[in-house]
């Protein structure tokens, strides 16, 4: 029988942001992962948890969990200035981890927190989830074969579900620039995850940060906090192939255009859409593809197996998460380097600093 490694949850259990869906994810993964722990906000707090959702054990501290010798993998889903200090406690315990995008509050956290990793030896997993999507990987899979032709240009627009007019509580520290959960480093690093995966990496950036709200409103609370991070960010950019790309992000989505991604070829035309108004992106919820052929009129969808073959398919996070978990089981089984990890968000962590360095100079950068 093959080995099942056991996991320690780290964060909240409940909610959006939370570790539901990872629970579904791992299992739906009986075989490879065994849901061990869990440890939140204090010991009340992973009882409630532990109880909630049949964890069979609850610790006392996040230090108890990441030392016990009954926990093989950290599983990390605490807000971003968390990461730094409870990730970096795992992985000195020689805990292989699996931590929530962003990686670290900025670069510098990024950087430290992937050099340990890599110091350690330690398998470091980072949840990048759009790239294992099955409407991504078809689209990946249709430029590769040329159905467009050599790539033009592609051009990214997505709304994100914050940094509007209001915002829920738990979400109100990622209001601040400092705090590593902005607009460009959440939704933007997912984007570009993608984006990524799909074309090349990014090689230079223009990009501007503007912030049109001075304030936001705490939803169901009667304050306003200020709102110091970008609600709205545009970059134009260079791939490494030498194809331009144009990425928009806007803050909230009052307006219907949730998501819009083109990729425009000599043959023709690529466009990834958000299946339903309300849901905009592309790494938790479901989207529309669609081929237009040069010299004929409109474009044609693309049916998209969308299946993972986890059991999870009708929640789209789960089986996005359950995606990454395998590789995951895979990699720590075969010595090998499948999922993404700390050095591919190290990368991302680059390009977005690359975009906040020509955002405060008003130059173009090149990506470290």
């Amino acid at each position: 029988m093959k080995r099942r490694f056991r996991v320690g949850i780290v964060g909240q259990v409940a909610g959006r942001g939370g570790a539901t869906a990872h629970l579904d994810a791992l299992r739906a993964l009986g075989d490879d992962f065994d849901i061990a722990g869990v440890a939140s906000a204090g010991p009340a707090s992973a009882q409630r948890a532990a109880s909630a959702f049949g964890i069979p054990r609850a610790f006392d501290s996040v230090a108890d969990l990441v030392a016990s010798d009954d926990i093989d993998v950290v599983m990390f889903t605490e807000h971003v200035p968390r990461h730094r200090e409870v990730v970096g406690a795992a992985i000195e315990a020689g805990k292989d981890i699996y931590c929530e995008w962003p990686l670290g509050a900025g670069l510098t956290e990024a950087s430290e927190l992937t050099r340990l990793a890599n110091e350690t030896g330690v398998l470091a997993v980072v949840g990048t989830r759009a790239i294992v999507s099955p409407e991504l990987d078809c689209v990946r899979r249709l430029v590769a074969n040329g159905f467009v032709g050599d790539v033009l240009s592609s051009t990214y627009l997505v709304a994100g579900f914050g940094w509007g007019g209001e915002v829920v509580h738990t979400d109100a520290y990622s209001m601040g620039f400092k705090e590593g959960a902005t607009l460009l480093s959440v939704i933007g690093g997912h984007a570009i995850a993608a984006i990524q995966r799909v074309l090349d990496p990014i090689q230079e950036v223009g990009g501007t940060l503007p912030r049109s709200r001075g304030t936001v409103r705490v939803r169901k609370a009667a304050e306003t906090i200020q709102m110091r991070a970008s609600d709205h960010v545009m970059v134009n950019a260079i791939l490494e192939s030498g194809v331009p790309l144009s990425l928009q992000l806007r803050g909230g989505f009052e307006h219907k255009a949730r998501l819009l991604w083109e990729i425009n070829g000599t043959k023709g035309d690529l466009r990834i859409t958000a299946e339903v108004d309300e849901i905009r992106v592309t790494n938790s919820f479901p989207v529309r593809v669609e081929l237009g052929r040069k010299g004929l009129n409109g474009h044609r969808e693309i049916e998209v197996p969308r299946t993972h073959g986890f059991g999870v398919d009708e929640a789209i996070t789960a089986g996005n998460i359950a995606s990454i978990y395998r590789l995951m089981a895979n990699d720590l089984r075969n010595g090998t380097h499948t999922a993404p990890d700390f050095d591919d968000a190290l990368v991302l962590h680059m390009t977005i600093d690359a975009i906040e360095q020509s955002a405060r100079t008003g130059r173009r950068v090149r990506v470290a």
